[in-house]
């Protein structure tokens, strides 16, 4: 049974591709999920993508995480990663290994933008990559969890 990698993108990642494309780029959301897709299979593993633009449903997210074995997250909860304790919570309670991911580079940017809840719950975090950091974030995973890339 393959192992699976629970992809959780948070408030306005849907509108990715509109959303000021000189700080976010011009991929969209579809393209996120179809990277995390085929780099999670490069590793045996299957990408179970959601996103929610509600901070409870993303905690319940985690919370299925921990629920079907998942065997890692990666979070990119946009604008709740500054302000969520609740989804911090969430993360240390299920113990699940966790990528925090972020497109822009959110240490350059406004200063309320540079303190994340949710990274303090990983044990990584990227920024600045843009969609490319999710690639990125799920092969560290992988590493992290002794995955090993497919022939």
């Amino acid at each position: 049974m393959p192992q699976t990698v629970y992809v959780l993108n948070g408030p306005n990642l849907n509108l990715l591709g509109l959303r000021e494309p000189e700080i976010y780029g011009h991929a969209t959301l579809a393209d996120v999920e179809r990277l995390c897709v085929e780099t999670a299979a490069r590793f045996g593993l299957v990408a179970d993508c959601r996103h929610s633009n509600h901070e409870g449903e993303l905690i319940d997210f985690i919370h299925d995480a921990h629920a079907t074995k998942a065997v890692g997250i990666i979070l990119n909860a946009g604008g709740y990663s500054h302000t969520s304790v609740a989804l911090h919570d969430a993360l240390v309670a299920v113990r699940i290994p966790t990528v925090e991911v972020h497109v822009s580079n959110i240490h350059a940017r406004e200063s309320f933008r540079q303190h994340s809840f949710t990274a303090k719950a990983a044990f990584a975090s990227l920024c600045g990559f843009g969609i490319d950091g999710y690639r990125l974030a799920i092969s560290g995973l992988a590493a992290k969890i002794g995955a090993s890339a497919q022939a």
